[in-house]
This record gives structure tokens, C-alpha cells and sequence, in this order.
């Protein structure tokens, strides 16, 4: 066991990237060693910005590169599938932006392959890692809030430009997709407290203007075994930004105001039958929390809460949803992988 930095390749100069991978990797002292991007002067420009080792010509040559042991991918949903199964074919530790493939059938293909790399998955599911979210799966262990009631998860923002890639049917867009998908997984992971993993009930979406096939909202009803219930809603379109987490127990209820951007409002909001109070979890970004807990695990074996299974049952829910709504799950982007 050590605790040398990690040596992370980065795909594609995403605007994701500075918050998701570059901050975190100064804070905790990890290694950029290798970025590529499909305009070399923009991965040229993000090195020189955020001290990464050197620049290559192509994803397919940060995968390659020797040195790097770990393969980060903030690409396009789309083009998640195909370089993630490309890095795991390379025997490589992959971190990856959600959804971890474009469709069901593809996340198999993900699954199945780290299954044969043997190596490290990881759908990049941040919130997860850090103290407000922790802290409203605390609630329910000590009891004060009683037994798990219902759920409601909402990620709401305005629109990204007509021109936005979330908007692309090829590349696997849509608000489910880029949205929902955060609403959906902070439901499963109640599934301890819920008697399982829930199920649809009921979908409905809206399609954006200009853009056949892609969801600009799309809401969900779901039940667990238990009989608890959950609203799971995302709106890439709306009138504000609105990134909320509430459970609701026989005793109480808790909410974290904005689970996925506790680095901006860590607060979460208790009340019970004694009274209401404001916990303050503290603004050290999600992401931050979520590299070490990938480097725990790689360089001391401690257990990861996200693998390519958890991936995989996240993005069958996604379908399922998608079907509900009246919309086709989206289709596979395929790329040349040795580009």
C-alpha cells in the first residue's frame, strides 16, 4: 500500500473539468499528466491553465500513454460508452462522468468489460462523498426522522444554448440524461432504507423545441418495497436554478438545498417535532471528497460505494424512465477509437 498520487489522463478540455478534476487533483496533490483534446490548441490552452504534464494528439494516446494509470472522461454522454470501454481495454482505472454509457445495453458492455480489466470503475456520482448528503443518510440511521416516508430529488436550471451538446440526440442529451440522472441515483441509494431498489411508476416529459427525441423535462414517480414513494423531476429549461434532496420520515423530514453544488449551499434543513434547525455541512466541493475516496481505494484498498453494477442499475432506471415518458432511450454514439 502507498500513498503516491495518482497519475490521471484527462479526456477532452471540458468546462466540468476545472471543478471535477483539476481543483481536486491540486488540493489532494494528484498528477495531470496527459490531456487530449479533438482541438489540440484548446488542450494546449487547459495545460498550460491548469498544470497539466504534457499534451497529447488524442484520447486514444492518453490511454495509451504509459505513465497514465488513471482515465478521466468529462466527454459528451455519448461519447462516455466507447472511451470508457476503450480505457478499460487498456487496463485502465477509469473515473467517468454520468451516465457511464448512452443506454442499457451499452452499460452492460461497461460493466461486463471491468469485469475482464479487473481494474477500477467509477461513475462520477460526487454528491455522494460529501457530509450533506451523509449527513441525511444520518438522519435516517439515528432515528430522528423515523421511518423512511418519501422522496423528492429536483434538478431544475435554464437552458444551455440550442447549440449545447446536452441538447444532442447522437450525443445522448436530454435532461434525464444530464439531470435526472443525479435525481434518479439519489433515490436508489436509499434502497437500505426502502426495503430495496425502487421502480417506476409513472414518467412524463416534454420534448425541446428544434430538438426531436430529446427531453427538456421529464418527471417520474417511483415506489420501493417498502411502500415509500419518491418524485424524482429535471428541468433543463426552467426559471431557476433548483438542485434539492428531501426525505420525509413518520417523524420528521430533512433537505438539503442543494445536494450536487454543496460547495455553493451546504445547508440542510431539519425538522421534527421538537422544532427546525439549519446544519451547516461545510463547502469543501463534493468532488474533492469524491478523488479521495477513488485514491483511497486504489492505493489502500478501501471499498468504493460506486462500481460498474451500481452504474448499470442507475441507467436501466434511466430507460425505464425514458420509455415511461413516451421517449426511445438513447441511441449509442459510435466512434473511431483509435482517433
Amino acid at each position: 500500500m502507498t500513498d503516491e498520487p495518482l497519475r490521471i489522463g484527462v479526456l477532452g478540455a471540458a468546462r466540468i473539468a476545472e471543478l471535477s478534476i483539476v481543483g481536486p487533483a491540486r488540493v489532494t496533490g494528484h498528477r495531470l499528466v496527459a490531456v487530449a483534446a479533438r482541438d489540440r490548441s484548446r488542450a494546449e490552452t487547459f495545460a498550460a491553465e491548469h498544470d497539466v504534464e504534457r499534451v497529447l494528439d488524442s484520447y486514444a494516446d492518453v490511454i495509451a500513454d504509459p505513465e497514465v494509470e488513471v482515465v478521466y472522461n468529462p466527454l459528451a454522454n455519448g461519447l462516455h460508452g466507447p472511451w470508457n470501454l476503450a480505457a478499460l481495454a487498456a487496463d485502465k482505472h477509469v473515473l467517468t462522468e454520468k451516465p457511464s454509457a448512452s443506454n442499457t445495453e451499452e452499460a452492460i458492455e461497461v460493466r461486463d468489460a471491468v469485469a475482464k480489466a479487473g481494474t477500477a470503475f467509477m461513475e462520477g456520482f460526487h454528491y455522494l462523498f460529501h457530509p450533506v448528503t451523509r449527513r441525511l443518510h444520518e438522519l435516517l440511521d439515528s432515528g430522528e426522522l423515523g421511518e423512511l416516508r418519501h422522496v423528492e430529488t429536483k434538478m431544475l436550471m435554464p437552458a444551455p444554448a440550442d447549440t449545447d451538446v446536452r441538447w444532442s440526440h447522437s450525443l445522448a442529451g436530454g435532461a434525464l440524461m444530464d439531470l435526472g440522472c443525479y435525481s434518479l441515483h439519489a433515490q436508489r441509494v436509499l434502497a437500505p432504507w426502502a426495503g430495496g431498489a425502487p421502480r417506476l411508476v409513472a414518467a412524463r416529459g416534454g420534448e425541446r423545441p428544434g430538438a426531436p427525441g430529446v427531453d427538456e423535462w421529464l418527471d417520474a414517480e417511483l415506489e420501493f418495497p417498502s411502500g415509500v414513494t419518491g418524485t424524482a423531476r429535471c428541468h433543463m429549461a426552467h426559471d431557476e436554478w433548483q438542485f434539492s434532496y428531501r426525505i420525509v420520515g413518520s417523524l420528521g423530514e430533512a433537505t438539503a438545498v442543494n445536494f450536487v453544488q454543496p460547495h455553493l449551499d451546504d445547508r440542510v434543513l431539519v425538522r421534527t417535532a421538537t422544532g427546525e434547525r439549519t446544519e451547516m455541512l461545510g463547502r469543501r466541493s463534493s468532488y474533492t471528497y469524491q478523488l479521495e475516496a477513488f485514491a483511497a481505494h486504489l492505493r489502500r484498498g478501501t471499498p468504493l460505494r460506486l462500481d460498474a453494477d451500481d452504474a448499470l442499475a442507475t441507467m436501466r432506471l434511466i430507460d425505464d424512465c425514458y420509455e415511461g415518458a413516451g421517449f426511445s432511450p438513447r441511441p449509442r454514439t459510435v466512434v473511431p477509437t483509435s482517433a
